[in-house]
């Protein structure tokens, strides 16, 4: 079950793919994915990548901010693997993660990154 007040959680996260990467940027988002599919706590993972303009979508589902937080854990060096061909160009979060959540995504945006945090309003989910 869905913890109402905090979950689900979805992230928006919207990637440049460097000029000359794009395979490997396939290759290490690919094997990302496997990783989380088989280990990681997401409902739902997707990316979507448009080549003519060498961006990457990726969307991930996490029922509450402790899924965020064991996926942060065990994901790191993947997620290290799909940033050497890529740099982050914004980051949306669509939920109420906790502040250590929030906390833990301050870096990106006093790097820069533009990071909007949308609280849910209302909604329901139909997941086995």
């Amino acid at each position: 079950m869905l913890n109402s007040d905090e979950g689900p959680i979805l992230f928006r996260n919207t990637m440049r793919i460097t000029d000359g990467h794009l395979d490997e940027f396939k290759a290490a988002v690919r094997k990302a994915v496997e990783f989380v599919e088989e280990r990681g706590p997401q409902l739902m993972v997707d990316v979507f990548i448009d080549e003519e303009r060498m961006l990457a979508y990726s969307y991930q589902l996490y029922r509450d901010s402790d899924a965020i937080r064991e996926h942060w854990r065990l994901s790191d060096p993947y997620i290290r693997g799909v940033m050497e061909h890529c740099e982050v160009e914004r980051f949306d979060v669509h939920g109420n993660p906790d502040q250590a959540v929030r906390d833990g995504l301050r870096p990106m945006a006093e790097s820069g990154t533009p990071l909007t945090i949308t609280e849910r309003t209302t909604g329901f989910a139909r997941f086995a």
